[in-house]
């Protein structure tokens, strides 16, 4: 596995939709568990494909639902990856929250989201799949597959902010 360089804003391949995955190979496999460690090393929660150069759509997330008992221990982060995904259901229910981004570092922003949705994609292996997601995951599938159209964050933001140090990790994407 290999760290991968994560493009910033103002890169223009930011910019550009992404092409759908067509093969599921080995170079796929790899690349999957690149974005992976990449996202890790970061840290972060969620990375797309464009962001590190590769104009596929392709994304990877790990996340964690917090316990609702302080005192329970930490859920092990569950593992996505959603090839070629599409949003198929919304809720109509919108819920602003804070938004960061490896590819706009240095700075969180208040996003508008659905609460709910449900998307339909592909695995790492080709096989269909649908994902129903609400709350911070909701946010979360939605943040990347932005990505895969060309969208930042602070294009959504109603307002933008420099994170002070000890909040910034936790809006990093």
């Amino acid at each position: 596995m290999a760290l991968k360089e994560i493009l910033t804003f103002p890169d223009p391949f930011l910019r550009l939709k992404a092409k759908p995955v067509k093969k599921f190979d080995k170079e796929l496999q790899t690349l999957i568990d690149d974005m992976f460690e990449t996202m890790r090393a970061e840290p972060g929660v969620g990375l797309a494909a464009p962001q590190i150069g590769e104009s596929l759509q392709l994304v990877v997330i790990e996340y964690a639902e917090e316990p609702e008992d302080e005192n329970a221990p930490e859920p092990k982060p569950k593992r996505y990856v959603l090839v070629n995904p599409e949003i198929v259901e919304r809720s109509d229910e919108m819920v602003e929250g804070m938004e960061g981004c490896l590819s706009v570092p240095g700075f969180i922003g208040k996003v508008d989201r659905h609460e709910k949705i449900t998307v339909k994609a592909l695995t790492r292996h080709g096989k269909p799949q649908r994902v129903k997601a609400e709350g911070w995951m909701a946010r979360i599938i939605q943040h990347e597959l932005d990505h895969l159209d060309g969208v930042l964050y602070i294009d959504r933001a109603s307002e933008m902010y420099e994170p002070v140090p000890e909040d910034a990790d936790e809006f990093t994407e």
